[in-house]
């Protein structure tokens, strides 16, 4: 007969074990480890009869390729990112903070896929059909092919997608969901692992898109177990200020298409609104001629970006300078101000130092390298660089300025944009040419950029 123990799993990546244990052996992470009770099953429950065909392997060469047709969702900034739209049968989670925009996208999706023919399912184990009504109407009219339920039961809302058959279901959210096989609380390691365990198995035999919603942690990592990102076929990020307009849709995961695109939104009462010149976007009420001011292109995937970062140079009050970095890497501002020191003759060890990537956006490519080194040398002199100029290149501890990748695609975008000067790796320079209405500097070290920043 079946017997019933409790074991510890680990909240972060999933590792089981006998016993409570302080630090996970397998993530490292401390206090993770949670009492969950599991069902032990004999020796004669384990003995099962094989019913069905056995599988044979067949060779890689006798496999045909079926190039599964994409379905467009109707938002191009997030086709973009799953690298063209959803393929049938794909599993996709999207994670992001409370009250970022995940619902409103994916209602947004099921209005735009039932508009277009397609039947789709939204299942809710957080609001009641009128709540997303309410919702609903402020994005627009629904197709009568769109379906709600409430319901966190597994097995109904399998039965009833057994019974419906639709060509997209949205799972609101996964830590609601329960399955009455496991004893565990909604929300549990156990549950939601079995419950995308489920839902992985319905979407491969029926063909179906599911989009999973999933809540995130103080960390910023989707909750739950580790293996839960490892199990689905897309994992999607959606980033921002919930108290600002703007919100970036990143891949981390993607096993039909790139991982490095982003989709960019503007939050407005009518739902989220593509934003599709996003340069425009970020660069909007940049100050002219401020001093610590640099505008740097930034690639995310094949789509350049220009970006405003901005610093703050002053004296220190006290004997320890603070650094500070926001949207940029802490540590990349540490060795980029030791550089500037050892290699340029600038005092910064005496000094407080604040980088800011405006418009919230992280970046760390090393391309805004130069751009993050000219801002910082630009607030020490108060000097202000021509706000006509984009500057991009990456820079080594020996204060040269190495080539980056995609060069032309960056000058291209700023001579788009209206910039007159884009100073970048000689390197690169010496490979551009025929790019019309802006003038390209080529620099090598980092002290003869900084030469542009004024004396």
């Amino acid at each position: 007969m079946a017997k019933s123990k409790s074991v510890f799993f680990c909240q972060q990546c999933g590792y089981e074990s006998a016993k409570w244990m302080g630090q996970c052996p397998a993530c490292k992470e401390w206090n993770t480890f949670t009492e969950e009770p599991v069902l032990v099953t004999g020796n004669a429950d384990k003995k099962r009869s094989r019913t069905g065909t056995v599988a044979n392997p067949r060779a890689i060469s006798e496999i045909e390729k079926d190039e599964a047709a994409r379905i467009n969702t109707g938002i191009g900034e997030l086709d973009r990112v799953l690298g063209g739209g959803t393929v049938p049968g794909s599993l996709i989670l999207v994670g992001g903070d409370p009250g970022i925009g995940k619902s409103t996208l994916l209602l947004q999706v099921c209005r735009n896929m039932s508009g277009a023919g397609y039947d789709v399912l939204y299942i809710s184990g957080e609001e009641s059909l009128t709540q997303i009504k309410l919702r609903a109407e402020r994005i627009g009219d629904f197709d009568d092919r769109m379906k709600l339920l409430c319901e966190t039961d597994l097995d109904a809302i399998e039965e009833c997608i057994v019974k419906s058959h639709p060509s997209c279901i949205v799972i609101d959210s996964i830590q609601t969901m329960s399955d009455p096989n496991v004893s565990s609380s909604p929300g549990s390691v156990s549950q939601v692992r079995e419950s995308t365990n489920t839902l992985l198995k319905i979407a491969k035999t029926m063909n179906i898109t599911v989009f999973i919603v999933g809540h995130v942690t103080k960390e910023g990592t989707v909750a739950g177990p580790r293996v839960l990102e490892h199990m689905v076929d897309t994992v999607l990020y959606f980033e921002g200020d919930r108290h600002a307009s703007y919100r970036v849709l990143r891949a981390v995961k993607n096993r039909f298409g790139s991982t490095n695109e982003i989709g960019v939104f503007e939050m407005s009462e009518q739902g989220l609104i593509e934003v599709d010149n996003a340069s425009a976007y970020m660069l909007d009420g940049r100050p002219e001629g401020a001093s610590g001011s640099v505008v740097v292109c930034s690639m995310e995937g094949t789509r350049p970006i220009l970006l405003e970062i901005q610093a703050l140079i002053v004296r220190t009050s006290f004997g320890m300078p603070r650094r500070q970095a926001a949207g940029a890497d802490y540590n990349r501002v540490n060795l980029l101000m030791a550089v500037l020191e050892r290699r340029t003759g600038l005092k910064l060890s005496d000094c407080d130092a604040y980088v800011n990537l405006t418009g919230g956006i992280r970046v760390n490519e090393p391309a805004i390298d130069l751009g993050m080194a000219m801002a910082i040398a630009s607030g020490f002199k108060n000097r202000a660089i021509d706000p006509g100029t984009v500057v991009f290149g990456e820079v080594g501890l020996s204060g040269e300025v190495r080539s980056v990748s995609q060069a032309e695609s960056r000058v291209k975008e700023a001579a788009r944009m209206g910039f007159k000067t884009c100073i970048i790796p000689k390197s690169n320079a010496s490979k551009l040419t025929g790019i019309q209405g802006i003038e390209i500097i080529g620099v090598s070290s980092l002290d003869e950029a900084i030469s542009y920043t004024g004396n």
